[in-house]
């Protein structure tokens, strides 16, 4: 029998949120907080720009198999356990890094960080939506994807600026130690489920749940809009470091990380993307979102840092407008099975990340920021082109 979900009177609503709150911000910080290290990794390791992204490509490797492993298991066990002790695995990898002296050893370390990162993004959602009442799950969940953006913005701001004023190692160390904290606060203030329902299907049923989708060309086309568009988001943010430590910038490490305070327009972007789809529709917002990204990211092509800054600013908005709405469409589109439809969206989703965050390489190797840029900015333009095409063919056949 399960009980009525917790309304907005109920203290245990706010433990509920306060403690997804941090450790959604938790999980997105020590993700992305490798991100304004790169080129300190060049200097520090001697390896190339393409090595030193896989600090952060790794690292969403092991998160997309950990979402499927524990995603599936978490159906099983419940949610709680995934959620509390991804925050205390992953804040471990963090206190032993500073001390490591191969790569190598680091990017073993931040493969396995993202995998038990997965805890969280794989029950979270689900935890709320249980645990809930169902008035209030689409604000509980807005707040909570909101505190993703918010997450990733503070890890790349904090770890540039713990970088430049003191070392790499002490922001990693700070890092490790605040996810301890997080992780006592969580134990405390987390209620256990009283809604969770095992599943009994058996893995191969789980299977075809995923088979359904990738069969399916309407939700192939969605999966593919969230892995470009991240591709694209990623790739800009990945070698922007690289970029505006060289002349005619030559700005500091620090002065790089608060640019990220741009990734802030992720919280206005996503319900402004919501308020504006219920009036022009959901499709046209969406692919308003789109050139909103690849017009931002054209502008980074100036040599002035105002104007850069204006782009940075501009993408971010356009990205959350179009993340936001594609993640929307998924439920949409999925008829069935919408679960695993989501989970499936947020593997593309991470896909893109990385290889937005490695495969771009050579790009940047050969090309420099303006190489990177014109990708960047194209690739998501010819993929609403492609996807017009196909559909109108489609509709005429």
């Amino acid at each position: 029998m399960t009980s009525a979900g917790y309304t907005l009177k109920d203290r245990n609503f706010w433990k509920v949120m306060l403690s997804m709150l941090l450790a959604s911000m938790l999980i997105f910080s020590n993700m992305y907080a490798v991100q304004p290290l790169l080129p300190v990794f060049v200097e520090e390791f001697g390896v190339s720009v393409s090595v030193s992204s896989l600090s952060l490509s790794l690292t969403i490797v092991g998160l997309i198999i950990g979402l499927i492993v524990l995603g599936f298991l978490s159906d099983r066990n419940g949610r709680v356990f995934y959620i509390k002790y991804s925050l205390l695995l992953s804040s471990i990898p963090f206190l032993v890094i500073p001390f490591v002296e191969s790569f190598s050893l680091l990017l073993l370390l931040r493969f396995i960080q993202g995998f038990v990162l997965a805890g969280v993004p794989a029950a979270a959602i689900a935890y709320i939506s249980e645990e809930t009442g169902r008035k209030y799950v689409s604000f509980a969940v807005a707040l909570y994807i909101s505190s993703n953006a918010l997450g990733g913005m503070l890890g790349r701001v904090l770890t540039g600026y713990l970088s430049d004023k003191y070392s790499w190692q002490t922001s990693f160390t700070v890092f490790g130690i605040s996810g301890l904290l997080i992780f006592a606060a969580v134990v405390f203030l987390l209620p256990q489920s009283r809604n969770f329902q095992a599943s009994n299907l058996s893995f191969s049923r789980d299977i075809e749940e995923y088979s359904y989708h990738l069969k399916n060309p309407s939700m192939l086309i969605v999966f593919g809009l969230g892995a470009i568009l991240q591709l694209s988001f990623t790739g800009v943010w990945t070698y922007l470091p690289f970029h505006l430590q060289d002349s005619p910038y030559d700005m500091s490490l620090q002065a790089i990380s608060y640019l990220f305070f741009a990734y802030g327009l992720g919280v206005i972007g996503s319900p402004l993307a919501g308020r504006m789809a219920g009036y022009f529709g959901l499709g046209r917002v969406r692919v308003f979102g789109v050139f909103i990204l690849s017009s931002g990211i054209f502008m980074t092509l100036s040599l002035s840092v105002p104007l850069v800054i204006i782009g940075l600013c501009i993408a971010c908005l356009g990205f959350f407008i179009a993340h936001s709405l594609t993640a929307a469409t998924v439920g949409q589109e999925a008829e069935h099975h919408k679960g695993s439809a989501s989970s499936l969206y947020l593997v593309s989703y991470y896909i893109g990340v990385a290889l937005g965050s490695s495969l771009l390489g050579s790009i940047w190797d050969l090309g420099g920021w303006t190489g990177l840029v014109l990708l960047t900015g194209t690739i998501p333009l010819v993929y609403l082109v492609i996807v017009t095409i196909y559909r109108r063919n489609r509709s005429i056949n």
